[in-house]
């Protein structure tokens, strides 16, 4: 009975790292099996879980901003410059 129960109760710590490793990799079914049987059990790691995808969701927007390059006609705006400044 207790080696059957170390198969399916898994720590907080092994629990976030298999959220981790969720977000990149897939996970095996003995591993989707102990974390949502954990989650059911553990409301940190639920919170942890939903608040690792928002940060996540997060970082890929802010990375799809800074890959995105303004590209700004220099001489056009330059001449719009000088064509205010002399008139």
């Amino acid at each position: 009975m207790k080696k059957i129960m170390q198969i399916f109760l898994l720590s907080c710590l092994k629990a976030t790292e298999l959220i981790e490793k969720k977000m990149n990799f897939k996970l095996s079914g003995r591993e989707k099996l102990q974390l949502s049987m954990h989650k059911m059990v553990c409301n940190a790691c639920r919170n942890y879980e939903e608040q690792s995808t928002i940060i996540e969701i997060g970082m890929a927007k802010q990375q799809d901003i800074k890959d995105k390059k303004i590209e700004i006609d220099v001489d056009s705006l330059k001449k719009s410059i000088l064509d205010k400044i002399g008139k």
